[in-house]
């Protein structure tokens, strides 16, 4: 018979986890909410002078007298830096995870792995520095010059004088830098399917290719998604590398009217101009205000990845209760 004493102990023992527990959750509630907050009020003059024009417009002059600010180029910057590397990072990823979890021998699995970790572990400001020194002279050299010559300025996609500082030099090395992101997650849970599910595909006669198909993917597709939308996270928020890659052009110029163009992300405009604005003047509330800006797109993206994961979720269920 359990004892007055242990029922004691351990009512005392999950009153002490039920707090702590509810302790850690209002924490993460209250750091999101003071962000919140703090660029909400920080940022209140800007959208006061504004209005709804700071998202639409394109025009940014931070000469005292003749402020002006539009964040519209900056928005689509990021959407399309961000896009560029999803395309580009995603299917090197599922590649690279398929090939860990169901290809590699175990002996090129286990330190294959770790290179990849290794390289997700590399301060962004390095693959800046590398992507600035090394990287965008290949790009520019074998990439962009050739795609200009080959196209000219009749397409619009490779129209502009490459240079290497621009949109595309900026993409492809922040796909290379979310790939070990998405691809170590990728890898952990197609490891994570069980193995009865490949040696009944097996059984039936299943080349490689369908087991992965038909066995492997279907019970990996929601943890896909989230990895896919962790990269993207990663990609939208990310500053120092882009922003020593993208060029850096200010207003209507920052528009991605060419993959060859300057340009500027949420993230880089307020790198490169924080330290010049002015305490409480209109300049920094513009700053506060495309940091606002950001948070949202960062929510919003971590919104529709639940909703597609449970979606996915419920979907598979209904599928194996079929």
């Amino acid at each position: 018979m359990i004892s007055v004493k242990m029922k004691k102990g351990s009512s005392i023992t999950d009153k002490i986890f039920k707090y702590v527990a509810i302790g850690a959750a209002t924490y993460v509630l209250v750091i999101i909410a003071m962000i919140v907050i703090n660029l909400t009020t920080g940022s209140a003059q800007i959208w006061q002078q504004e209005g709804i024009s700071f998202l639409t417009g394109s025009d940014w002059n931070s000469v005292e007298g003749r402020e002006s600010y539009g964040a519209a180029p900056y928005i689509m910057g990021t959407l399309v830096n961000a896009g560029i590397a999803m395309a580009i990072s995603v299917p090197l990823s599922f590649g690279i995870a398929m090939f860990l979890s169901e290809l590699a021998p175990k002996l090129l699995r286990t330190p294959l792995a770790m290179v990849i970790e290794l390289l997700a572990a590399v301060p962004s400001v390095v693959y800046g520095l590398w992507g600035l020194l090394v990287f965008r002279t290949y790009i520019q050299n074998w990439i962009e010059v050739p795609l200009h010559n080959l196209f000219g300025d009749q397409s619009i996609i490779f129209a502009g004088t490459p240079f290497g500082l621009d949109i595309f030099t900026a993409s492809v090395v922040l796909a290379i830098m979310i790939v070990p992101t998405i691809a170590s997650i990728s890898k952990e849970i197609m490891l994570a399917v069980p193995n009865s599910q490949r040696e009944a595909a097996y059984m039936l006669g299943a080349t490689k290719w369908e087991v992965f198909r038909i066995a492997v993917l279907p019970y990996s597709k929601s943890g896909l998604i989230g990895a896919t939308i962790l990269g993207l996270g990663r990609a939208v928020g990310e500053t120092m590398a882009v922003t020593m890659l993208i060029g850096n052009a200010t207003g209507a110029a920052a528009f991605p009217s060419s993959l060859f163009a300057p340009g500027q992300t949420l993230a880089s405009i307020m790198a490169n101009e924080f330290a010049e604005a002015s305490q409480g003047g209109l300049h920094l509330a513009a700053l506060i205000g495309v940091g606002l800006i950001l948070f949202m797109m960062a929510f919003a993206i971590n919104v529709v990845a639940h909703l597609l994961v449970s979606k996915v979720v419920k979907s598979h269920e209904g599928a194996v209760l079929a």
